[in-house]
């Protein structure tokens, strides 16, 4: 028995932030004193590092649990099966519903609940519950759908990430224009096939580590200092990720006993291209190599950094061929890998 992802799907918000619509902005540093240079150069520097060109914002009608599912109901469909057979709905998130121009979450019920209900399923044993394990929680969804089933306590799951990041932002911080909308899903399930997933890792670091991604105040003193935003602490995000994540992948990898040169692709949380470019980097020269031309596919530049959503959703585009130059094929080897609040880290080594 392989325990696989049978069907994937994605929502990628219409609605497209340019970098040139931040030249307008008013940015400010974190004491709120304004920022010696012009915004054409901050967004120009925030381009050469992160790789954002452009992100995805939801339309206004819509929140995360929407997005998600409409991610789902592609997935679902993707799969050909019937929804009333799903034993668990894990939905990963990390702020719930946030509607437009508001400041108050809302996960009551939770988000799992709601695309349930929206997906119009019946069976009452179908459980659906959230996950909040920061950027990495679709691949700890997926994670926790395979210990289920391994379990005998369910035999399909069907397993989401849905974020609108738009909605959380301070937009006096430069970091601001990181974050964008998305969400994607998968069905994962028993087959007989081989393959499947074969190894996972997961840590959480928080000794020291816990508020590198914190709710803080506006850069702007001006404004109510009992809203929070979104904040981190960019350099020690990236210090960690760069020695971590890429430990956590080597662990994964000698842990399902496959040789490094049979991995094909790398798909890794899109929270910044030269980080992203650095753990891969570091991944390859613990095994004494040199990461392979093509080895890791990038949304970032178009869609941002959409947390639980990135991964599945470079997965889901991968895998319907709506990525250039980058395909995947039966049999081969993919790293999933992510880094976020928490601070988490995980990785799952899957023979698709």
């Amino acid at each position: 028995m392989g325990i696989k992802i049978t069907g994937t799907g994605s929502y990628i918000p219409n609605s497209i932030e340019k970098n040139e619509d931040f030249h307008q902005h008013q940015f400010l540093n974190a004491d709120g004193s304004k920022i010696d240079y012009p915004n054409e150069v901050i967004v120009d520097k925030f381009k050469s590092i992160t790789g954002i060109v452009e992100r995805r914002y939801a339309d206004d009608q819509l929140v995360a649990s929407d997005l998600g599912f409409l991610a789902a109901q592609k997935a679902i469909d993707d799969a050909g099966i019937n929804a009333e057979e799903i034993d668990y709905i894990i939905c990963a998130h990390n702020f719930g519903d946030v509607k437009a121009n508001t400041i108050q979450s809302d996960i009551l019920p939770c988000l799992a609940s709601r695309i349930k209900h929206r997906l119009r399923i019946k069976n009452p044993k179908c459980v659906a519950y959230d996950i909040l394990f920061g950027c990495p929680g679709w691949v700890e969804g997926v994670i926790q759908a395979q210990a289920f089933i391994k379990a005998g306590m369910a035999k399909r799951c069907l397993v989401i990430g849905a974020e609108t990041l738009s909605r959380v932002v301070d937009k006096h911080d430069r970091d601001s224009m990181i974050y964008s909308d998305g969400a994607g899903a998968s069905i994962v399930e028993a087959t007989e096939e081989d393959g499947g997933i074969i190894a996972h890792e997961s840590a959480s670091f928080t000794y020291d580590e816990a508020y590198y991604l914190y709710f803080g105040n506006s850069n702007n003193k001006e404004l109510c200092p009992d809203t929070r935003y979104i904040k981190m602490h960019g350099r020690k995000i990236y210090e960690f990720a760069l020695t971590n994540v890429a430990q956590a992948m080597k662990d994964c990898l000698e842990k399902s006993g496959i040789d490094i040169s049979e991995v094909k692709k790398v798909l890794i949380h899109q929270a910044n291209e030269k980080m992203d470019e650095a753990i891969i980097n570091r991944f390859y020269r613990l095994f004494k190599s040199k990461a392979p031309e093509g080895i890791m596919p990038m949304s970032i530049h178009k869609l941002g950094n959409s947390s639980v959503a990135t991964v599945p959703t470079l997965f889901d585009l991968i895998r319907n061929n709506k990525l250039e130059d980058h395909q995947i094929h039966k049999g081969d080897v993919i790293i999933f890998a992510s880094v976020g609040a928490g601070m988490h880290i995980n990785a799952i080594v899957y023979r698709y």
